[in-house]
């Protein structure tokens, strides 16, 4: 069977932009997919996501697509990537929507940047971030291979992900805070950026991804 990427699919969000930038990157085969059977055979597993975390969970669970997730997690055979709201999901908590419980895979919460957020300079910074900044890489890590450090993704968010340990933070960015903006824990990596709307240094990630073995050496 020629090999393929699962994207798993929820319902939310664009999943024709990330497939086609898998693609873009060589991906033998991209499946868009929920079925269980689909995503234990692919080779490895993308878990995107958009919108507001109540209803993503909503979704997310009533598909079985938390225990896909975690099943693929737990076997350590297959690389996966999480992706914006995918990685947010991946915590305990969000204070989205008045406070949602997540997947509880990672220990940690999702942070509103609140009303007021200002920059280290007094100005004022506007919610949602959106647009490019500076990624700090804060552990090497073969995603980041050709990637140099502080190069700009682009961002789409209005929470922010703090994982209880610090030690899994792959990189960070300032917006106001400094947030986590990926994270790599054995065989999962995770943005809080969109790799597939980051042009050239997206889609070095994306084919960093495609060869990566699911390991952190």
């Amino acid at each position: 069977m020629t090999p393929y990427v699962a994207v798993i699919d929820y319902g939310m969000g664009n999943l024709h932009s990330v497939a086609s930038a898998l693609e873009h990157v060589g991906a033998p085969r991209v499946v868009v997919s929920h079925d269980p059977q689909v995503i234990a055979a692919a080779d490895r597993v993308v878990f995107p996501g958009v919108g507001a975390i109540q209803d993503c969970m909503s979704e997310i669970r009533r598909l079985g697509c938390d225990q896909l997730l975690q099943s693929a997690l737990d076997a350590k055979k297959q690389p996966v990537l999480a992706i914006c709201v995918g990685m947010q999901a991946l915590m305990e908590h969000s204070d989205e929507n008045g406070g949602v419980a997540t997947l509880g895979i990672i220990p940690g919460t999702v942070n509103f940047f609140g009303e007021a957020l200002r920059d280290s300079a007094g100005r004022r910074l506007k919610v949602p971030h959106m647009g490019w900044n500076e990624v700090k890489q804060t552990q090497v890590h073969p995603l980041w291979q050709g990637i140099e450090d502080r190069t700009r993704f682009y961002f789409v968010h209005s929470y922010w992900v703090q994982p209880r340990d610090p030690g899994i933070i792959a990189a960070s960015f300032d917006y106001g805070v400094e947030g986590c903006a990926a994270l790599a824990r054995d065989n999962l990596f995770a943005v809080q950026f969109h790799p597939e709307k980051s042009h050239k240094s997206g889609l070095q990630l994306l084919s960093n991804f495609m060869k990566w073995d699911g390991t952190c050496s």
